[in-house]
Order: C-alpha cells, then sequence, then structure tokens
C-alpha cells in the first residue's frame, strides 16, 4: 500500500485537500461560532449551509460559473437526497395530524402507564434498539418515537435533548447491527463475508455498549423530577401509532408506513370528533412547512457533498489514509478513518460504504484481517458518525420534530459516542499477529 498508483479512488479524480473547505466552512460557522456564542440558535444552519454552499461553488474548478452551479445542483437533486426529502414532507405531515388527533398524547400516556418514572428515558432508549434492529432503518425509528420522546419530555419536565437523544442513540444500534440495514449489507458484501459471521463481531461490541447507555441514561434521568400524574389512555387514538410501528417493524416502506399514518390518524380524527375534513388538510400543510428547514438544509448538504467529491476531496482523504499504511492495527484504523472520513463527507452512512467498502477490502487481505472484522469496523464507524453529524438525516429528522438544534442533542448522543470510543480502544490495544 506504499505505492500512491496503486490506490483506488471512487470518482478518479486529482486528490484535492482545497475541495474540503466548505466542510470546513459549514462545521466553522454553525458549530464553532454556535458553541463561542453559548447559543445553539445564534447561527442558524440554513444560513450555515447557503455560507458554506457559496464557498463550495466559487472555489470549484468546473469551469464557468453556470457549470458549477449546474454542478451543484445535481448534487442536490441526488436520488438520496431527494428520497429524504420526500420522507421529511411525509413525516411532517404524519406528525401534525397525530398531535393534532390527539395520538400522540395517548401514545405518551400509554408510556407513561407502562414504564416506572427512572426508566422512563432509558426505556425509549431501549424501545428505539428494538425498533431499529427490527426495522433496519434508523430514520424511520426516530420518525416514528421523536415525537412520542417529545411528548414525554413535555408530560414530565424530562430534559427533551435527552429523550430525544436516547431516540437517535436507539435507532443507530439497530441500523449497525440488523440484518435487514442496508450498511450491514454493503459492509459485508464489499468484505465478503456472511452476515451472521459479521453480527456476531458487532454484538460483542454493541450489545455491552447498549447496556452501559442504558445504565448512564438511568442515571442522569434520576436529576430529573418526572410529574406525570394520573393518565387516561385513549386506546382509539393509540391505534395509528401502533399500526405505523407494526408496519415499520414487518418491512413496509418507510414512505409507504408514513402514508398509511398519516391515512389512519386523520379517519381516527374525524371519527372522534377530533377534528374536521379542513382542520386535517390544515394540519398536513403546517406539518409539511415545519419540515421546510430541514427540506433546504438536506438540498444545499447534498449540493456542497457533490462538490466535494468532484474536486477530489474524497480521494485525497483516500489517498492519506491509505499510503502509508504498515501493520494490521494501522490497517484497521486506516480502515476506520476512510470510511469515517467519507460519511462526514457525505452525510449517508450506505454512500459512505459503498465508496470505502471496495478500498477497505484491499487494505484487509493485505494484512491479513478477517472480513468479518474488517466489515464490522465498516459499519461500526459509518453508523457512528452517520449518528453524531448534525447535517446526517438522523439528526436533522430529530430536531425537526423535536423543534430543537441539533447541537442540542449532539450533548446526550451516549451510544454512538461510546461505540466509536470502544470500537477504537479495541483495535488500539488488540494484540494480533502482524
Amino acid at each position: 500500500m506504499d505505492n500512491k498508483d496503486t490506490v483506488k479512488t471512487p470518482y478518479n479524480h486529482t486528490p484535492n485537500a482545497w475541495a474540503l473547505f466548505p466542510l470546513v466552512v459549514f462545521l466553522f460557522t454553525y458549530l464553532v461560532v454556535s458553541i463561542l456564542a453559548g447559543d445553539f440558535y445564534k447561527m442558524p444552519i440554513t444560513v450555515a449551509f447557503s455560507i458554506a454552499s457559496v464557498v463550495a461553488i466559487a472555489q470549484s474548478k468546473g469551469g464557468k460559473l453556470n457549470n458549477r452551479i449546474e454542478q451543484f445542483c445535481r448534487g442536490a437533486a441526488n436520488s438520496n437526497i431527494l428520497l429524504m426529502v420526500l420522507i421529511f414532507i411525509l413525516a411532517g405531515a404524519f406528525a401534525q395530524t397525530a398531535k393534532a388527533m390527539g395520538a400522540i398524547d395517548a401514545s405518551v400516556n400509554l408510556a407513561l402507564s407502562i414504564l416506572p418514572d427512572n426508566l422512563l428515558v432509558a426505556g425509549i432508549f431501549i424501545t428505539a434498539c428494538f425498533i431499529s434492529l427490527s426495522v433496519g432503518t434508523s430514520v424511520g425509528t426516530v420518525v416514528a418515537l421523536t415525537p412520542v420522546a417529545a411528548g414525554i419530555a413535555q408530560k414530565t419536565g424530562l430534559d427533551l435533548s435527552l429523550m430525544v437523544g436516547a431516540v437517535v442513540g436507539g435507532a443507530m444500534f439497530g441500523d449497525n447491527l440488523s440484518f435487514i440495514s442496508d450498511t450491514t449489507i454493503v459492509a459485508t458484501r464489499t468484505q465478503g463475508c456472511n452476515m451472521s459471521d459479521k453480527f456476531k463481531a458487532n454484538v460483542l461490541i454493541a450489545l455491552p455498549v447498549a447496556v452501559a447507555t442504558t445504565l448512564i441514561y438511568i442515571i442522569t434521568s434520576q436529576s430529573a423530577l418526572p410529574n406525570a400524574g394520573s393518565v387516561t389512555i385513549d386506546w382509539i387514538k393509540v391505534i395509528p401509532y401502533l399500526v405505523v410501528l407494526i408496519t415499520a417493524i414487518s418491512g413496509v416502506n418507510v414512505l409507504l408506513v408514513l402514508l398509511i399514518g398519516i391515512v389512519l390518524s386523520g379517519f381516527v380524527g374525524l371519527l372522534t370528533g377530533g377534528f374536521g375534513i379542513w382542520e386535517w388538510t390544515a394540519s398536513m400543510g403546517l406539518g409539511i412547512n415545519n419540515m421546510g428547514e430541514l427540506i433546504i438544509v438536506t438540498l444545499l448538504a447534498g449540493g456542497i457533498l457533490e462538490m466535494i467529491r468532484f474536486n477530489g476531496g474524497i480521494d485525497w482523504i483516500i489517498l492519506k489514509l491509505t499510503s502509508h499504511v504498515r501493520t494490521a492495527k494501522g490497517a484497521e484504523l486506516s480502515i476506520a478513518g476512510l470510511v469515517s472520513f467519507a460519511n462526514l463527507c457525505t452525510a449517508n452512512n450506505t454512500i459512505a460504504l459503498i465508496m470505502a467498502g471496495p478500498i477497505a477490502k484491499d487494505i484487509a487481505t493485505n494484512f491479513n484481517i478477517p472480513a468479518k472484522r474488517s466489515a464490522s469496523i465498516l459499519d461500526i464507524f459509518s453508523c457512528f458518525v452517520q449518528g453524531i453529524i448534525p447535517y446526517g438525516a438522523q439528526l436533522l429528522m430529530a430536531s425537526g420534530l423535536a423543534m430543537i438544534s441539533p447541537i442540542e442533542i449532539m450533548q446526550n448522543l451516549y451510544y454512538p459516542y461510546l461505540l466509536g470510543f470502544t470500537t477504537l480502544l479495541i483495535i488500539l490495544l488488540r494484540k494480533r499477529k502482524v
């Protein structure tokens, strides 16, 4: 791996570190400025992305300005980006319709009646783990549980960002382990190993981390004093959420799940007198409008990330991470770094795995790293990064549904942080044959 000519890159562009500058601009404008200001709402995320978009287009080597703008637009119109937009639209309509009809309040009351006060946060985390493991998609889990978690926080006085962080963390648990998750499928196929072997390697790390995270949520939620009082469960209004969860767990497409939820919530609302036909349509419109910021951010992020790929940013990362590998430990670290940076630059862990997988396979073969281990490292670090970046679909969706800043949620993402740290520690400390 010492010869730079042997390094394969997904786009065959000239490696260029300067191409990553728009990402640096965004991270500084949004994260650093917000932290320095001590207020996560001082810098709107849409403004930060707009500034980074201008920089991405201005510095691109795509020729005339019109050509560069067109390249940016192609990134924004990527099928994965537009799919996320469709999910946001339907999720917004479902969440607002369910709220107006009373489904969220009914579901919250059901959760409060089942879980003890000191296990509310941990219970939401475990529920998210179970659903995501069954569904195989973190976004679907976030869509289903975030409104309920936000409702529980409002009724009990628990920290909203803590509750939503538990949902996102649990969602990433299943994204990493589920047999039907895109990341699992791509990681195992690119490395040439069985899903069961990769699962066994992963679960030895992910399960203890999930247990530790559950304990942390139990301890941290002790400081809050939930006071839900007596609750009444309106069972008919719980039906839409139960149907959504069951259909999601059954593997139904997330768009169809949300559409079923919208129709069912509307039907129950009309049946119970929760709203009239025009109030129903108004609720759907309001919910879609509430997703406006997320949609704008998603489109801008798609354009910026396309410019980074087009100008050789990812190729530069690949070159730097793979050109000086000397040991098996270094090879595993390079695999982890490779998929992490790819995920940082694409905001999509499946795409990051598709890009990094073949290169990781070459590295693993050269240093005799078992396929199940390289697949496990790839999947873990892709989910780790995806679960903590403020412009990823999971945090954008969660922040939009809960109406809080992604940075606030990031402070309570115990599971992704512990998963990444623990796996890195294992790579560094594990004895192996060189």
